[in-house]
């Protein structure tokens, strides 16, 4: 007996004597794909239709196929199919509704297809025309709401939300696309919360709220009123927050954990042993091997929710276990599909306390820990473009969270001491840290650690000045909120100062290659204005005298890269060139480092000279400082502990619809609609007739 095979909507018998067979459900899409109303020879045609299981490649296939003109001769079935698929999601049925959300997701994105040629048709018009879009979508939107909000499937649920991320994600550029006005008339904001506060749904299905949320949220956020970004500003529910927290500390676990995995199958394979033998020349190359997709969509979920509400503040620092060390409650299998790595959903949750209880002998995290690991990971290799985005990502919020009073207070408070490994770039002149000798410190520390580690591995030829701009910046912040409020965090500052002085070595070490690409000049100021603030200002926020002692002899020790500096700026401040007003404002800024090496360096060759010493140790020289302290003479200097509050609209616009643009697509390439097999969902609706 012949066997019968399937291909795009074909069924074919194996001998070549006999015409291959259509499927039902293609002869009824080409019946639509006709200028004929296909319910005239058949009344129950839409009900029937809506029985079979879609196929999706062949209707995306046959609209694909068709030029503008032959698309609008059949505009009138399109838009019957599209309605008709609007009435069949208020049926009893699953099945019906189920093939209704996966037609709908075919018709709108083979429509969509159509509008990139020069065809000039409107999409509203061609999906349900004119006469009847706001009624339509009106009625989609609440049929979609309400199916998102009822105790039903969790298959259809997820099937509502990928139609949704479809509906948004279809242009590149979604504040172009014009379908989500009716979604910002017909909120499904409360839904989208509902499913974070749920602990089931948030397993299922909180990824793709979390992903949809964010890029709602940016539909044209600086040209109107976007009613998602003022619910958002204004949640305070604590379930919802902290689920949504919940949501983004899996997604960036993940990640965490996959680059580790990576890492550590990379460390124990056969390039290890070749390094270890031919020794650590090739450690750079071997670690760019190790690449794990990055998530720019649910770092953007990061900031929108930093940037926008308050009230999430509070959930950056709510404990939980460790991801990587506890054991996760079994749960279902998600229905998301499986993404590339890094933007792989999270397939079980990690709840409060109630949920979890905290053992004593695992190493409690928060949401903080988390991103800063993962800012650490991303942040190591900037020359990729995914990863440069990430970065600058990862800045944007930790400068969000540097000028936030509240998040201050729990960064530097002494009662909340985590141990946080961040991950280091592997480098030939350091030892790598071992995790187990790290001290359990205030998170402000880590948040230092990090920048500290950003300053010391990315002086490179490809200079990321933006970067470095932002890094130093954080560092002002914590430091202004230190000095405001007397916080005397116990540091190792001579790590930073050492950082600070290297970079701005490397600034004049490549003078002119930089100028010709960067003002070197705006990150030497503000490098200096941080000596500056230590130097006016450390004694009311340094932990003890003694490590205001230490910057001094930093400084002195240190002090042919100052004088360099100091070389280089006047010789650049006396030229007429376009350097003469940015390297003079360095020229000033250096008058109190300046000062402290003419006072302190002959004192200290005087010392030397009647103790007959050639080579002075460190206790000798800061001797010599705390004797000298009475005689310096310092300028007070203005705004030392000012700075200009972050803001996106007026300097970041640009660079958020530029990711946001490469986060529609990216989500788009991975959704899939056909992930249920029809097995499984007959198997969930047994109660079918």
């Amino acid at each position: 007996m012949a066997q019968t095979e399937k291909k795009g909507g074909l069924l074919r018998k194996s001998s070549a004597s006999k015409k291959p067979l259509k499927e039902k459900v293609v002869l009824m899409y080409d019946e639509i794909f006709t200028t004929e109303d296909p319910s005239k020879c058949n009344p129950r045609f839409w009900e029937e239709l809506f029985l079979m299981k879609v196929n999706l490649e062949y209707l995306e296939g046959k609209l694909e196929a068709l030029d503008g003109e032959e698309l609008m001769k059949i505009k009138d079935n399109i838009n019957c199919l599209f309605q008709h698929c609007i009435q069949a999601l208020g049926e009893e049925h699953p099945i019906r509704v189920v093939n209704a959300l996966q037609t709908l997701c075919a018709l709108i994105r083979g429509v969509h297809q159509k509008n990139k040629s020069t065809s000039g048709f409107d999409i509203i018009n061609m999906l349900v025309g004119f006469d009847k879009a706001e009624l339509c979508m009106k009625n989609l939107m609440e049929s979609l709401d309400s199916l998102l909000c009822a105790e039903g499937s969790e298959s259809l649920k997820s099937l509502c939300l990928k139609l949704l991320l479809c509906l948004v994600t279809v242009t590149d550029n979604i504040s172009q696309n014009t379908i989500l006005e009716y979604v910002m008339i017909n909120s499904i904001f409360e839904a989208i919360l509902q499913i974070l506060s749920s602990p089931l749904s948030r397993r299922e299905h909180g990824y793709d709220a979390v992903v949809l949320l964010a890029l709602l949220v940016n539909y044209r956020k600086y040209e109107v009123v976007n009613p998602y970004i003022v619910k958002l500003s204004i949640v305070d529910d604590e379930a919802t927050l902290n689920g949504m927290g919940l949501v983004i500390t899996q997604a960036l676990s993940e990640y965490n954990r996959q680059y580790k995995d990576k890492e550590e199958e990379h460390q124990s394979g056969f390039f290890s042993a070749l390094t270890n033998m031919v020794g650590s020349m090739f450690i750079a190359d071997a670690d760019e091997k190790i690449s794990v997709q990055t998530n720019e969509a649910i770092l953007l979920a990061l900031y929108e929710a930093v940037h926008l509400n308050r009230n999430f503040i509070t959930v950056l620092a709510q404990s939980h276990p460790e991801m990587g060390l506890m054991t996760t409650p079994t749960s279902p299998i998600p229905t998301t599909p499986v993404t590339p790595l890094g933007t792989t959903p999270p397939s079980s949750d990690v709840i409060s306390s109630a949920e979890l209880p905290l053992d004593a002998d695992v190493q409690t995290s928060n949401l903080l820990i988390t991103f800063l690991k993962y800012s650490s990971i991303v942040m190591q290799d900037t020359k990729d473009e995914h990863r440069l985005h990430s970065g600058k990502l990862c800045l944007i919020i930790l400068t969000c969270i540097a000028e936030d009073q509240y998040a201050n207070a729990f960064l530097h408070d002494d009662n909340m001491n985590f141990r946080v490994n961040l991950h280091r770039m592997p480098m030939r002149h350091r030892k790598k840290a071992a995790d187990k000798n790290l001290p359990c410190r205030p998170l402000v520390c880590a948040v230092l650690d990090l920048m500290v580690e950003f300053i010391v591995t990315h002086m490179m030829k490809e200079f990321p000045m933006d970067l470095y701009v932002r890094c130093i910046q954080i560092v002002h912040k914590l430091l202004c909120y230190q000095k405001k409020c007397r916080v005397r965090l116990h540091y190792t500052w001579r790590e930073l100062w050492s950082a600070l002085i290297n970079l701005l070595k490397f600034l004049m070490s490549n003078e002119t290659v930089l100028l010709a690409k960067h003002n070197i000049f705006t990150l030497a100021l503000m490098v200096v204005n941080l000596f500056n603030m230590f130097i006016t200002y450390g004694d009311t926020f340094l932990p003890t005298p003694s490590s205001y002692d230490e910057l001094y002899y930093e400084i002195i020790r240190m002090h042919q890269n100052f004088d360099n500096l100091y070389s280089m700026v006047l010789r650049l401040s006396t030229n007429a060139g376009q350097w003469k007003e940015p390297a003079s404002k360095v020229t000033h800024a250096l008058v109190n480092i300046r000062a402290i090496i003419n006072h302190f360096n002959p004192k200290i060759e005087s010392y030397a000279a009647v103790n007959h010493i050639s080579q002075l140790s460190e206790d000798q020289v800061l001797e010599v400082v705390r004797s000298n302290y009475d005689t310096l003479t310092l300028k007070l200097q203005d705004g030392l502990d000012q700075y200009e509050r972050y803001s996106e609209q007026h300097k970041e616009a640009a660079f958020f619809k530029e990711l946001v643009r490469s986060i529609s697509i990216n989500v788009r390439k991975n959704l899939a609609f056909n992930t249920l097999s029809q097995e499984l969902l007959l198997k969930e609706f047994s109660t079918i007739s």
